[in-house]
């Protein structure tokens, strides 16, 4: 069962959900222009990521996206298949579990994301832990860029 974009469900309808996909995401473009703005915002300018030229000399064949950027695109990625519970005041991403990169994104490609919905626990009254199960896959290729468990706190 997918989760609809935007619907609120109750905390028993989440429960009901554990285990399973939430759905998958749109094409995104992994473009130069992109990973430039990236490596000028982290300061990350490894030839690999912004020499075209030096890129191209490497066994990638060209420049490739930072492992970090394709991390920091889960939000918009995953945002409309996220589960938003009812009387939610405020979302916190909580952190990452078992982060990894298996496949480099070649600039150019395009990108997506799938959840499963891995955990929901009550932190404290009035907060729940959501974890998601999320793998960034590259279109074309076998192997994922990304795969992590997405830690989300959820303030009710």
């Amino acid at each position: 069962m997918a989760v609809q974009s935007g619907r609120e469900i109750s905390r028993q309808a989440l429960d009901a959900l554990i285990g399973q996909p939430l759905g998958t995401s749109e094409w995104m473009p992994i473009e130069q222009d992109r990973v430039n703005a990236f490596a000028d915002a982290t300061e990350d300018h490894q030839f690999v990521h912004v020499d075209p030229v030096r890129a191209a000399e490497t066994p990638f064949g060209g420049t490739i996206a930072h492992g970090l950027l394709t991390l920091s695109l889960i939000v918009p990625l995953c945002f409309d298949f996220v589960p938003k519970i009812e009387g939610t005041k405020m979302l916190l991403n909580y952190g990452f579990d078992k982060v990894r990169f298996p496949a480099p994104v070649r600039v150019g490609k395009r990108i997506r994301a799938s959840a499963v919905l891995a955990e929901v626990a009550e932190r404290k009254p009035g907060q729940l832990l959501m974890k998601l199960d999320v793998t960034i896959e590259i279109e074309g290729e076998t192997k994922p860029a990304l795969t992590a468990e997405w830690l989300s706190l959820h303030v009710l």
